[in-house]
């Protein structure tokens, strides 16, 4: 964990989203892709977005990492705006967006190359931690063409682990895995992002899997299509670990359906 990350009381709002619009233009004309959004993240909890295919789910992503401004509204993290990328935000792709020339150490080094406040040699002990927490050890210098997929993921999440962020965001991190490595690896990724040795404090889901989503998150915001707005908000109230054969987590899944239908 980063030394200098201030400790906060569970439950404290970490990103606020609030009322976040964005337009595209399209022949010099507006194309409305999200209209008002607004979401909270508290500290030591798992908010998964979902809504139809192509809604603006993961641009509404890209907005909360600083990568897209919208036309209205801001993204706050603490009392902080996000007018940009920034080291205490980090995110996990669907396509693992590995450089295939870099080994797994490489890689994750390649997310702290912007980090002039670090040495080379504080560098290489964040990322070889990483990697380590990552569940890699071994496999530092080892080239993604030799992983398995659901390792090349692992080394997506500890490039983003390797900054200490507070805040983690996942695009899809799961979908371009087979069944039983998605199911292995879900299991792993929850229990690595709230364990005290990682710095991030909550953590933003897009998915359209809704049986991953009732497995995985405390809370579903659940958009319209396009342009996407908030149709509903649960708060997923069954414990851990959740058992996926019950009669309550269909129940669950069948409440989000009918927010999405």
């Amino acid at each position: 964990m980063s030394e200098g990350l201030i400790q906060i009381a569970a439950g404290t709002t970490v990103v606020t989203v609030d009322h976040v619009s964005l337009d595209y233009l399209k022949e010099k004309e507006p194309l409305p892709v999200l209209a008002d959004v607004s979401l909270r993240a508290a500290k030591d909890e798992l908010v998964a977005v979902t809504g139809p295919s192509g809604c603006g789910k993961s641009t509404l992503l890209r907005i909360i990492a600083g990568l897209i401004k919208p036309t209205s509204g801001d993204v706050r993290v603490m009392d902080s705006e996000v007018t940009g990328p920034r080291s205490d935000i980090s995110m996990v792709f669907q396509n693992f967006v590995l450089l295939p020339w870099r080994t797994a150490l490489e890689n994750v080094l390649f997310g702290l190359s912007s980090r002039d406040d670090l040495t080379e040699e504080q560098k290489n002990t964040k990322a070889e931690n990483a990697l380590e927490i990552a569940g890699l050890q071994g496999f530092e210098s080892v080239y993604p063409g030799e992983l398995s997929g659901g390792m090349k993921q692992r080394v997506g999440v500890a490039r983003a682990l390797a900054t200490d962020p507070r805040v983690m965001l996942l695009d899809e991190p799961f979908s371009s895995l087979d069944d039983l490595t998605a199911e292995r690896l879900r299991k792993e990724t929850y229990t690595l992002l709230i364990s005290p040795q990682t710095s991030v404090q909550t953590v933003i889901l897009v998915s359209h899997n809704v049986e991953e989503i009732i497995e995985l998150a405390d809370k579903v915001v659940v958009l319209s299509s396009r342009p996407a707005h908030v149709v509903g908000e649960l708060k997923v109230d069954l414990p851990r670990p959740r058992n996926k054969q019950s009669e309550e987590f269909f129940q669950w899944v069948d409440r989000v359906y009918s927010l999405l239908s």
